[in-house]
């Protein structure tokens, strides 16, 4: 940055000072007093002995970004491509571009990564300390943030900020991205449609979100949705949905809100679904217990197969406590869970679906039967002899689901 850029920057920071300007909601009128003194300051030096600007739009972009923005990372940010922003170090800040990692020429000073994070966890109002070494919080453009501090980290603040991207709405949206085929989307929508509990399984990275929303999008209209996150990630396009996220603890240790109390006060909204962003811990059990109530749901877990996420789900609410048993929890998971989807990162940078599997509701020996209805062959995701659960629920809402499975679309 040119000392003529740092004098424009420090008089635009004492004139926000001065009216009492918010970056965060009055960018109109930050953008008009930027461009104001940028003249001003051009002006001046035609006529002084002060340092010119060069390129006066370059003088706005880059004083904008620094008050207003996130500094070097703008560009970043406005970039449509890069999918994910991450720094190791001041001097490795890593992006994401079609889901291949690569290292910019970017280069932080030793405190500007504090600052940047202070910047972005100003909306939030969560923090990150010696107290609270991790924070997980979400950007006003739907990014979400990841911090880890020393000395949980060996040296330098580590920062993960995954871009809110909108590559897919809908069903259809991953059928021209090559996520899945057009068929097995259609039977997808079909599940959502009748009710049926999914679960979308997969790795860091997977679109898992993406693929829980764009299921999201098949609800009815008329059906009302809550949802429990730790941060806000879903983006459902429907009319009546209620959006829930944890909560972190105060600096008196009080206040938390986990996901498993979400869980359990979402059951009092009148929901006619409820959508858990992912399940990591004890949850699992209070959302296998609604599901198996008869309210249908959706929910993301990391694994690496369709049968390890069956598995893990059997797992995991052991967690809740030792009166949790796998002779309760491993039938149980067999009535709740009726689909589950595995998608991956490929190494081409597209987001596939391997493998979608139904679960017929039979278990032998703590072993949990599923069936497969797709699966990924030659690079191609084909149909193959597993037939869903409860055709009933289908038929009631207007699907032949043996005819749908049998059409090649």
């Amino acid at each position: 940055m040119s000392d003529a850029v740092r004098v424009v920057e420090g008089e635009v920071r004492e004139l926000i000072r001065r009216t009492g300007l918010d970056p965060a909601r009055h960018l109109v009128e930050i953008g008009a007093l930027v461009r104001e003194v940028v003249a001003d300051y051009d002006d001046r030096s035609m006529h002084g002995g002060m340092a010119t600007l060069g390129d006066l739009g370059d003088v706005h972009k880059s004083v904008m970004d620094t008050v207003a923005g996130y500094g070097p990372l703008q560009r970043y940010f406005d970039d449509p491509a890069v999918e994910e922003i991450w720094i190791n170090a001041p001097s490795q800040v890593f992006v994401a571009r079609g889901g291949v990692s690569e290292l910019t020429t970017t280069i932080l000073g030793g405190g500007e990564v504090r600052d940047l994070v202070e910047r972005m966890l100003r909306s939030s109002g969560r923090r990150v300390d010696l107290s609270s070494p991790f924070v997980d919080a979400m950007l006003p453009d739907g990014s979400r943030l990841h911090v880890v501090i020393p000395d949980i980290t060996q040296e330098h603040w580590h920062v993960n900020i995954r871009k809110f991207v909108v590559k897919a709405d809908h069903l259809d949206d991953l059928v021209r991205l090559g996520t899945l085929t057009r068929q097995a989307a259609t039977f997808l929508e079909a599940a959502v449609v009748a009710g049926l509990n999914i679960l979308v399984a997969g790795g860091t990275q997977a679109g898992k979100t993406t693929m829980l929303n764009c299921l999201a999008a098949a609800v009815p209209a008329r059906e009302r949705v809550v949802t429990c996150e730790e941060v806000f990630e879903l983006k459902i396009p429907l009319r009546d949905v209620a959006s829930m996220q944890c909560r972190q603890p105060s600096l008196e240790g009080t206040g938390e809100v986990p996901l498993r109390r979400l869980v359990k006060e979402a059951l009092r909204m009148r929901p006619s679904r409820i959508i858990v962003g992912e399940v990591r811990q004890a949850e699992a059990l209070d959302l296998l217990i609604a599901l198996n109530s008869g309210l249908p749901g959706m929910c993301t877990v990391h694994a690496n197969s369709a049968r390890e996420a069956v598995m893990k789900m059997c797992t995991l609410p052991l967690l809740a406590g030792d009166n949790v048993s796998s002779r309760f929890v491993v039938p149980t998971v067999a009535s709740a869970v009726d689909i589950v989807i595995h998608q991956a990162l490929e190494r081409d940078g597209v987001r596939r679906v391997r493998e979608i599997v139904a679960v017929p509701g039979r278990a032998e020996a703590d072993v949990i039967e599923v069936a497969d209805l797709f699966a990924r062959r030659q690079g191609v995701l084909r149909r193959l002899d597993g037939f869903p659960p409860h055709q009933d629920r289908f038929e009631r809402a207007g699907y032949d689901v043996a005819a749908l499975l049998a059409q090649e679309v």
